[in-house]
């Protein structure tokens, strides 16, 4: 492998798994690419080089996976990093979103003090499928005043139709499934 890799050679140091979490599903799991040092280099490399030069304040790493894609792509751009978790594990004041799940509903926080006024933020995630947690970060941070300009994903199950449900026009996944 090279250090800068072809799309298709870091597609396939993704890790696919039959009827996962249940029968019918097909799992990405992108814990097999974050191993892989070229790969992991050449994906972050060019999701930075798609927003770098763009007006963007900060980055909103949704947990788990896309705070770390967030968080390598915010040091490459030289901006900041929002944290949005999962409910209880930020110590500050938080305020958070509920959103549905196809088997139920689940909800992210952020600290209140994370986000100013009018601050441009990309929503980073590591997959994009139904829409449903992006939608919802997106939702969070504007209520706090934030200016959502876009969301970035590693990789997106077109055929799901997650991108639907995003408000921006600005969606950029580097991988795609359908």
């Amino acid at each position: 492998w090279e250090r800068s890799m072809l799309v298709s050679d870091i597609k396939r140091t993704i890790r696919e798994i039959p009827d996962f979490p249940r029968k019918g599903i097909n799992f990405y799991d992108v814990t097999t690419l974050f191993r892989h040092p070229a790969a992991f280099r050449s994906t972050v490399d060019r999701l930075v080089e798609r927003f770098r030069g763009e007006p963007i304040d900060a980055l909103a790493g949704i947990e788990a996976r896309g705070l770390v894609l967030a968080s390598c792509m915010a040091y490459g751009l030289g901006v900041g990093l929002v944290m949005l978790r999962k409910p209880g594990k930020l110590p500050g004041e938080t305020d958070g979103e509920d959103y549905a799940l196809e088997y139920g509903t689940a909800r992210i926080e952020v600290h209140r003090d994370s986000v100013a006024p009018d601050q441009r933020i990309v929503v980073v995630d590591d997959l994009l499928a139904t829409g449903g947690t992006a939608a919802a970060a997106g939702r969070l941070l504007r209520r706090l005043g934030a200016r959502v300009e876009g969301y970035a994903f590693m990789v997106e199950l077109g055929a799901l139709g997650g991108r639907k449900l995003l408000d921006s026009a600005n969606v950029f996944s580097l991988l795609q499934y359908d």
